[in-house]
Parts: structure tokens; C-alpha cells; sequence
């Protein structure tokens, strides 16, 4: 396997002259002559400015470099190298110019100043790498720009400060850059203009700081070069409080109160141009709220209640009792105190109010609960019927048709507490515990905050069903019957609550009901007269009570036979059909022997 280079050389797509931001491939082609067809492994390098911008391997002869998004950054001289078994190529040196440059970032420390306050600008060239040149401009309305230039030799951004001067009111600043290159100087597109807004007041009259009930004035006032659409705007924390248009003044007052203390601002704006000034202000209080105390807060129906407002170090007010409602407060009394014999219909929240010069205030609410005492509770089956079948849950209700929830009801089963439950008028058990002697002993207490106590519900006695188990039958005689004579059928169970329902069945083409009765006991029989020929089969019984569920019990088959009188008639008239046969046949012989 012999290989020679003929010629390693490096191109660029579209040209060697690419606009910013368009898409740029370098190629590094290798020309190169074989003895014979093989592959060879060619290890591209491809250098730009002496330095290392990409490296390959493939066993083609030309390698990509792609630049998607040419930047001016990308400007330079480019070369590559060829390395396959060995053996080195070079190509010669290509320069390639990306004309143009990204458009700068301009950003400002602040966005209003007052006079003589300073402006710090940062102009920034994000995909330029130095050295490179940077020009501010500062531009006022109605003169000419004024331009700083400021060189960077190992940074792609430039930061200035303008000095803001008597006079200035909207200023507007913007910036570009500049980059040498082999034809010259290559200059940016300008940045974004960055707006800044000079001078505008608030102030407060008396002063900053108040007194509840005082007179609190705002004036708010801008100096703008042109009147037309500047609009001022008043307002604290969220809430715009006043506003103006087409004017420099603006005022606002108020009657003080604690309220009122905060942060104010003083917004003006024109078009995109906007400038605010805070100002805190602090209001101090009159008098404290006032506090409502209760002799009680629960309390029986038609007991005293007594409601009394007081302010703590201020005697000397206004004051009024009031009830807080949906629709508004209901005013019981104006007065300190407000005395009346409570019923179940006055539970709910009341406060006072007191006020002093004008201002209003009103105390942190109480809560009120008037009681009606519990009635005695009733306790009852969910299912309405007092029976409960033997492993299954027995659930239980207790109520209390009278009585202010919230109602504590408690359930037992004989001395023991099984579940407290706390609800409004009612609350339900479950007893998933059923045994045989749970026949009886649940009752239930219902008791609220009525200093009346605890009510008791009547026991309630349970009946436990158990269900039927193990039916089986018997007869007399077992097994065959001779025709005419008497059976009798035993059905009986194992297990299984009274009254119980027996049912005898016959199988033939379709099942037979011969008998059914109900018994308080845990068997019976039945006693079937005169037994015939087509009384032969099979015979089953089955039993049931109020846990529905049919129990049956394993068939018997009974043979009815003939007795044995009717077999000997039987005999004696064959015998006697057999001596006349056989007198015919002799009379026959002894005859036929004369002749």
C-alpha cells in the first residue's frame, strides 16, 4: 500500500468574504494518489491564527468545519494540516474576513437621577473579542450627541460615567463599536437607547410625621420638557390614589390615621419615559384600639351576658357595641357596656368601637356561643329492624332532636366506650364484633357545653339471628315402605335461630314442594299417610330463618314395595293358573293315549 500527497489546500464556503451571522464552512481538502484502492485514515487540523480551532478523523479526503452563525470574531487567518500513516501535508494560509459586527448592549445603573447625580453606562460587544474601541453618546433633546471614546485591549465591554449637568431632563444614551481589520476600521450598529428621566418631587405637608386625626397633604411635581402626555400618578403600595394629566402638580390630602403610614410614590410618566419618587411616611396613633372582654363566652340560654369596651390609658371616647353580620354590622347599643339575657339565636361575633377626633376604631372581635340543652338521645338500628345476623356489622344511630352543636355522642356496649363522636345532630356506630350473647346492653350519651350535663339514650336489646347450619334427613322406616302403610319424614338442623321454616321436596323431572311448615324448634317431622307405588324417588329437605339463607340437606331415596299378604295372593293365584295348565295337559295326554 503505497500513497503519496499531491496537494493539501483549505477552502471557504459561500467566499472568503462572509457576512456576520451567516452560516461559513472551512474545508480541508487532501489530494492524494494511491498504488492501489485502500483506505487510508487522514488526521485533519485546521488552525486559525496559529491557533488549534478543530481536529477530525475520517477516511475521506475532505473535512468540514462548520460555522452555523459566522461572528466577526471568526475573522482570520486559517491553514490546515493533513496526517495519514505517517506522512504530513500542508495547506497555504487563507484569510477570511467576516464583514460586520453584532450590535452592542447598552445598560444604565439607573433610570432617573436628580441634578448632579451620575449616570454609569456599560456598552457591551458579547460575541467580539478585543482589542476593540467603544463610543458613548450622550443625546439631549434639541443639541447635538456628545460622543466619548474609550479603546479595550483585553476586554469586550467598556464602562463610562456621564456627569448629569443643570438643565438635563430626559436624557438618552446609546453606544458602538469598533474593530480594525486588514482594510481598515469596521464599525457596529448603534445599541438600544437607554432612557433616563431627571428630577421630580414629593413632599408632604405638615411633615413626614403625623398624628392620627391631622390633616395630611401630598404635592407631587416634575420638571419635563414637554407638557403634552406626561401624566403624574399618585399611589401607595398598589393603590393609586390620584393622577393628572397634561400637568406638572399634582395634591393630595386626607385625614390621618394609622392606616396611612407606609411608602408613597410619585410616579411620572411620558410615552416610555417614567420617573418615581418615594417617600415614607410615618402616622403616629391617637389611641389604641379598643378591647371588648365578655363574663362569658359560652354560656346557657337565658343566662346575663355583659359586654364592656375599654381603652387601655384613653377613658374619654365614643364608644358602640356592636354584632357582626353578613350584611353589616348591627348596632346593639352605644355605650361601654351592653347587658342582655341571652338565647341560642345571639351566638356569633361581636367587637366595640370607639372614636376619638373623628377617627375609628374597633376591637379585635369575641366569639359568643349560647347552648340549648341536649335532649334526651334515641338509639336505633340504621337498617330500622333491631336483628342482627351472627357475623355480620350491626351499625347504629344516635340523635339528639334538640340541642346547640357541637354535640359529643358516646357509644357503649354494656359498660364499655366503644367510639366518641363529635357531629351536629346525629352520629353512627359500627359494630363489626358481633358474637352470640350480643343480644343486648347498647345505649348511647349525648352531651354539648350546656351546663346541663350528659343525656342517656334507653338501651337497645339486639337479637342475634344465627344462621341454619347442617340440615339433614331421616325417615321411618328407611330405605323401603310397603305399599299402603305410613312414612314419616325427620328434618333437623345442626344450628340456626327459631322460628325456623322446613320445606320437603320430591326430585322428579322437576322439583316437587310436598310439605312446608315453621316451627319454634330446631326439627320436625312429617308424617305421610298411605305410601303408593309412584311415592318411589328421591326426597330432600330444606330449612331457613331470618338470616335468608337456604340450607339443604343431602337426598334420600325411597322404595315403596308390596306387603306381604299381597305378595302371597299373588303366589296362590299363579300356583292355581299353574295346576289348571297342568290338569289341561295331563286330561289331554290320558285322552289322546285311549284312542
Amino acid at each position: 500500500q503505497v500513497f503519496t500527497f499531491n496537494k493539501v489546500e483549505i477552502r471557504v464556503q459561500p467566499s472568503v468574504k462572509v457576512k456576520n451571522g451567516a452560516p461559513m464552512s472551512i474545508i480541508c481538502h487532501a489530494d492524494i494518489s494511491k498504488n492501489t484502492d485502500f483506505q487510508l485514515k487522514h488526521n485533519f487540523t485546521i488552525f486559525k491564527d496559529g491557533k488549534l480551532v478543530f481536529m477530525t478523523v475520517s477516511d475521506k479526503e475532505d473535512a468540514y468545519y462548520e460555522i452555523p452563525v459566522a461572528k466577526s470574531s471568526d475573522t482570520g487567518d486559517y491553514e490546515c494540516t493533513v496526517k495519514a500513516d505517517g506522512k504530513l501535508g500542508f495547506s497555504n494560509s487563507v484569510y477570511v474576513w467576516v464583514a460586520g459586527m453584532t450590535k452592542p448592549i447598552l445598560t444604565a445603573d439607573k433610570k432617573e437621577v436628580l441634578e448632579g447625580e451620575v449616570v454609569k453606562l456599560r456598552c457591551e460587544l458579547p460575541e467580539e473579542t478585543p482589542p476593540l474601541e467603544f463610543f458613548f453618546r450622550k443625546i439631549k433633546t434639541n443639541s447635538a450627541p456628545k460622543e466619548k471614546r474609550v479603546p479595550e485591549q483585553t476586554q469586550n465591554f467598556s464602562e463610562v460615567e456621564y456627569y448629569v449637568e443643570e438643565g438635563d431632563n430626559i436624557l438618552q444614551f446609546d453606544c458602538f463599536g469598533k474593530r480594525q481589520v486588514r482594510s481598515g476600521w469596521e464599525s457596529s450598529q448603534h445599541s438600544n437607547k437607554t432612557l433616563v428621566t431627571v428630577k421630580g418631587n414629593l413632599i408632604t405637608k405638615p411633615s413626614r410625621n403625623v398624628t392620627e386625626g391631622d390633616q395630611i397633604e401630598f404635592e407631587c411635581s416634575t420638571v419635563v420638557a414637554q407638557i403634552r402626555d406626561i401624566e403624574i400618578i399618585f399611589q401607595k403600595n398598589r393603590t393609586i390614589l390620584n393622577s393628572v394629566r397634561d400637568k406638572k402638580f399634582l395634591k393630595y390630602s386626607t385625614i390621618a390615621t394609622q392606616e396611612d403610614s407606609g411608602e408613597y410614590l410619585c410616579k411620572v410618566e411620558q410615552g416610555a419615559v417614567s420617573k418615581t419618587t418615594k417617600l415614607n411616611v410615618f402616622v403616629s396613633e391617637l389611641f389604641p384600639k379598643p378591647t371588648l372582654s365578655a363574663s362569658m363566652t359560652k354560656l346557657d340560654e337565658s343566662k346575663d351576658l355583659i359586654l364592656s369596651c375599654n381603652i387601655n390609658g384613653f377613658p374619654r371616647a365614643n364608644f358602640s357595641i356592636v354584632r357582626k353580620s353578613s350584611s353589616g354590622d348591627i348596632l346593639l347599643k352605644k355605650s361601654r357596656v351592653f347587658l342582655t339575657k341571652v338565647n341560642v339565636n345571639d351566638t356569633g361575633s361581636y367587637t366595640c368601637k370607639a372614636e376619638v377626633k373623628g377617627i375609628v376604631k374597633e376591637s379585635k372581635p369575641v366569639r359568643i356561643s349560647v347552648y340549648a340543652p341536649v335532649s334526651k338521645p334515641t338509639l336505633s338500628v340504621v337498617s330500622g329492624s333491631p336483628e342482627v345476623i351472627l357475623g355480620k356489622p350491626l351499625q347504629l344511630i344516635c340523635q339528639s332532636v334538640m340541642g346547640t352543636p357541637p354535640i359529643t355522642f358516646t357509644f357503649y356496649k354494656g359498660d364499655e366506650i366503644k367510639k366518641n363522636v363529635t357531629n351536629d345532630t346525629y352520629a353512627t356506630f359500627l359494630d363489626e364484633d358481633i358474637g352470640l350473647n350480643d343480644n343486648g346492653g347498647y345505649k348511647c350519651d349525648a352531651r354539648n357545653n350546656h351546663s346541663s350535663g350528659v343525656k342517656t339514650s334507653n338501651i337497645l336489646n339486639v337479637t342475634v339471628i344465627v344462621p341454619i347450619r347442617d340440615a339433614s334427613l331421616g325417615s321411618v322406616p328407611y330405605g323401603e315402605v310397603e305399599v299402603g302403610s305410613d312414612a314419616a319424614f325427620l328434618c333437623s338442623v345442626k344450628e340456626g335461630s327459631w322460628p325456623i321454616d322446613f320445606k320437603f321436596f320430591k326430585k322428579a323431572d322437576h322439583e316437587v314442594l310436598l310439605h312446608e311448615v315453621r316451627e319454634y324448634s330446631d326439627r320436625t317431622i312429617w308424617h305421610k299417610k298411605t305410601m303408593k307405588r309412584k311415592d318411589t324417588g328421591t326426597y330432600y329437605c330444606m330449612a331457613s330463618n331470618r338470616a335468608s339463607v337456604d340450607v339443604r340437606s343431602r337426598p334420600i331415596t325411597i322404595s315403596v314395595i308390596l306387603a306381604v299378604w299381597q305378595k302371597g295372593v299373588i303366589a296362590a293365584f299363579v300356583l292355581t293358573a299353574m295346576a289348571g295348565v297342568v290338569a289341561v295337559a295331563l286330561w289331554w295326554f290320558l285322552r289322546k293315549k285311549k284312542k
